[in-house]
């Protein structure tokens, strides 16, 4: 029997399964995918919100800035890339100047601090590639890129690290209440028995709310298109948004935190809730709508293109409340942007949801809140190279020549949890450069298949139905009749 068993393994479940792990409980991850955070977390702007725009009545409003001052000790302790780098909302009229000044007060009201509202020359001043045309923008200093894929591996790690169990590849099918008031999750591969469930199911949370309740929210996913520009384009250095309108905060043009630019999202509301699929017409309203910001973004620079859901609610904003009808099952649910920058304080208030569910919950003295150092090669100076490389030659092969991934990187998350070539992209970048995992891509389903001890046909690209090798075909010393090689 489980104390807490949490659905959903994105940033949201990862995150309060390390909050969780700093008391004495026998804690659970379930999630349906082959890692975390291979769903919303893994196609998302990877932003961390200063607070302005939310409602101080919601509690998007009420999470977000104070999510928002708790990463930097937050990713110094997991050794997640974090920067503060702030954000611009820019205007192009009186109209959206009036919007500005509306953000502005709430930014105050949400206790953003050092936000203020900067004129054309000083925008100008600050970001030259920017259209003229705009007339002023709200600058937040505060706001920040972070890498979300990282933030969730590292957080499944440290709760790993302090007792918190994962289970990967199970898939809720049924949920039933016992009569001692305890819950039977019924999976693809077997029953898990707990006193108390969160609900970080995403898009499918209202699935797994009405397996325990009757239904009183609905989740619709909407679909955003995004594209990546190559490394070193260096257009702009703030997060640039345009004023936003209710489909969102709109499409923004921001460098992430390793060094590319990002542009989109669009908001389009989709009736599958595992469509994450480009659309051609959509990524043309991106490019369209993000040309009013600047007229010179440099898209033969594109490298990728793709596309994420957010889990939007009928409320409106997140749900984060024990379930009508169903005591100890606590809704983590509707959990869309803002949800990544809130998500250290609401993890804190999950813990106080429960606490007020159970009657307290007694700290672990042996929590520790420090995850191991991860070895990031191009990083390092070149007398730290040379030692790395004589201590272990692994360092020294360079596997994805894009982002200068070595193989001893590779090992590293391979033997900290990856079993798919996305899962090893999502921790060392391999694969994330200009060509896309052309080059690196074989070598590294070669590295996973000996790390792990199975055939290179049993690597998958992503979930375990992704398969990237068929069959043998001929082997390169053996002429065309006998069969040695592997198939695409």
């Amino acid at each position: 029997m489980y104390d807490v068993v949490i659905i959903g393994a994105g940033v949201a479940g990862t995150m309060i399964a390390r909050e969780l792990s700093r008391y004495q409980l026998k804690l659970l991850m379930v999630d349906r995918q082959n890692d975390v955070g291979n769903e919303t977390t893994a196609a998302n702007s990877a932003i961390i919100h200063a607070g302005y725009d939310a409602l101080s009545t919601e509690l998007k409003g009420k999470f977000n800035a104070l999510g928002n001052a708790m990463f930097d000790q937050i990713c110094e302790e997991l050794d997640v890339p974090f920067k503060r780098i702030g954000s611009l909302v820019v205007a192009f009229d009186e109209k959206d100047r009036r919007k500005l000044q509306e953000l502005y007060e709430n930014g105050l009201r949400n206790h953003v601090p050092n936000i203020r509202i900067i004129e054309k020359d000083e925008v100008l001043a600050m970001e030259p590639n920017l259209n003229p045309s705009i007339c002023c923008a709200l600058y937040a200093p505060t706001a920040g890129i972070i890498d979300p894929w990282e933030l969730a591996a590292a957080a499944s790690e440290n709760a790993q690290e302090n007792g918190a169990e994962l289970r990967l590849e199970t898939e809720v099918t049924d949920i039933h209440r016992l009569h001692d008031g305890s819950y039977r999750i019924i999976t693809d591969k077997g029953e898990i028995d707990t006193r108390y469930i969160i609900n970080c199911a995403g898009v499918y949370a209202d699935k797994i709310n009405n397996m325990v309740t009757q239904p009183y929210f609905k989740i619709r996913p909407r679909r955003g298109n995004y594209f990546v520009l190559d490394k070193n384009t260096n257009f702009v250095h703030h997060v640039i948004f345009q004023c936003p309108t209710e489909k969102g905060k709109g499409v923004l043009i921001t460098p992430t935190v390793h060094g590319n630019i990002l542009i989109g999202p669009d908001s389009e509301f989709v009736d599958d809730k595992d469509s994450m699929a480009t659309d051609a017409t959509r990524l043309d309203y991106v490019r369209r709508t993000a040309l009013l910001t600047s007229s010179s973004i440099p898209f033969h620079k594109i490298i990728r293109s793709y596309a994420g859901l957010r889990a939007t609610s009928d409320r409106g904003d997140f749900i984060i409340e024990e379930a009508k009808g169903a005591k100890g099952f606590i809704n983590v649910a509707g959990y869309e942007s803002p949800g990544l920058s809130a998500i250290p304080a609401v993890a804190k208030y999950v813990v106080q949801l429960l606490e007020n569910v159970t009657g307290g919950l007694t700290v672990k003295e042996s929590f520790h809140p420090i995850r191991k150092k991860i070895i990031r090669f191009v990083e390092l100076t070149e007398e730290e190279k040379s030692l790395l490389i004589k201590s272990n030659p692994a360092y020294g092969k360079i596997v994805c020549r894009c982002e200068t991934v070595t193989e001893g990187e590779i090992i590293d998350a391979i033997h900290r949890g990856a079993r798919s070539v996305k899962a090893v992209k999502k921790r060392t970048r391999s694969g994330c450069g200009r060509c896309q995992g052309g080059f690196c891509g074989p070598r590294i389903v070669e590295i996973l298949a000996r790390e792990l001890g199975k055939s290179m046909k049993d690597i998958p690209y992503d979930h375990s139905k992704a398969y990237i090798l068929t069959e043998e075909t001929k082997s390169p010393n053996s002429g065309n009749k006998q069969k040695g090689g592997l198939l695409c």
